[in-house]
């Protein structure tokens, strides 16, 4: 999974940049559109942590999530080619949304995230729209050449999205299959990608139920409810400064704010639930490993996110919840009580297995 962090110049991008990848990055920003920063998070998961316990492994190996932090958005931005495509190459846009005061930055029409949200909206817009419209100019010509089946389904769901589009309306709020999704993945427009609004709050010495009711407060539950999009809030000063101190301390630093989770915790789950993704685990004493995959993929896609040759070869999936796996105390435990399961290449693994896969190469 990679997610492109977007918004407007001055609202803390860099910074949450730093808090999920731990990268060393300037808060001088950018010197042009065609630069970014490209970083690798790992995905904290209690769940790996307490199997690790269980088995001691030599080795943990935690998911991992790719970020791309671009430049600040914006029309003139939009037109160049490498800004471009720094964007478009992501499954999903965390837009970083100015919710603090900041005398060193001045803010002449003042705070407003909706307002923030508007703006780059209509920018991720106008750019599919150009898009669209070239693409349906080329469409019309090929179409008097020869009107082939998968032509004529493409220039039909193009002229579907320019009216959406037309009305100032991001692709993602559109109903579209599987097939639909597939005929224009190629096109990897801007409004069709899922977006989680991250609200970067002022630091206060209530900041757990601030960051708790800062959707609300900003007006964003309605934006956040449409399809495929999302919400949360950080503190960004706060986070930069637990993203550069150890665990313990960290998690003593949390609790006088309030706060029971980081900053990254929140966002990777919010990121996970909005694009449907799902962990399960590998076990054993050489190693214990999350597996980052669809949700309701099916056994024998999640034995591919493994090795190709697992899902070539697959036989059956020996799978047990992990909290079950933790509660009967050891595989031979959950094996006597009958916890452990054979199950079949079209079983839909469940966020949280723990499977063991029998092949036959």
């Amino acid at each position: 999974m990679k997610s492109g962090i977007i918004g407007l110049p001055q609202v803390g991008k860099s910074s949450l940049f730093k808090i999920l990848t731990k990268a060393k990055v300037e808060a001088s920003g950018y010197s042009n559109p065609k630069e970014a920063h490209v970083g690798v998070a790992r995905v904290p998961d209690e769940r790996l942590d307490r199997l690790a316990e269980l088995y001691r492994p030599k080795k943990t190996v935690y998911a991992t999530v790719e970020y791309a932090d671009v430049a600040a958005i914006g029309q003139e931005a939009l037109k160049e080619s490498a800004f471009l495509t720094h964007l478009r190459d992501n499954d999903a846009l965390i837009h970083v949304l100015c919710a603090f005061e900041d005398p060193f930055i001045p803010r002449p029409q003042g705070v407003d995230p909706l307002r923030d949200i508007k703006n780059v909206e209509f920018d991720l817009i106008f750019s599919d729209l150009s898009q669209v419209e070239k693409r349906l100019e080329r469409l019309e010509k090929d179409l008097k050449r020869a009107r082939t089946p998968e032509l004529e389904r493409e220039n039909e769901l193009l002229l579907r999205f320019k009216p959406q589009l037309e009305q100032e309306k991001p692709l993602r709020e559109l109903i579209m299959s599987g097939e639909e999704k597939k005929l224009v993945r190629g096109f990897t427009f801007l409004s069709l990608k899922p977006v989680l609004y991250v609200l970067n709050i002022s630091e206060s010495a209530t900041l757990g139920a601030d960051l708790e009711a800062a959707a609300a407060k900003y007006k964003l539950e309605e934006v956040a409810a449409r399809p495929n999009a999302g919400a949360t809030a950080i503190c960004g000063k706060v986070e930069a400064e637990l993203a550069e101190i150890g665990d313990e301390e960290a998690a003593e630093f949390l609790s006088s704010y309030g706060l029971k989770e980081s900053g990254l915790r929140r966002l990777i789950r919010k990121s996970y639930d909005l694009l449907g993704l799902a962990s399960f685990f590998t076990v054993g004493e050489d190693e214990c490993r999350a597996w980052t995959i669809p949700r309701h993929s099916r056994a024998q896609e999640a034995a591919g996110a493994i090795h190709s040759d697992l899902e070539k070869h697959f036989i059956r999936a020996e799978t047990i919840h992990w909290d079950t796996l933790l509660a009967a105390g050891s595989e031979a435990a959950a094996r006597a009580q009958g916890a452990l399961r054979l199950e079949g290449k079209d079983y839909r693994v469940e966020d949280g297995d723990v499977m063991h896969i029998r092949h036959s190469g």
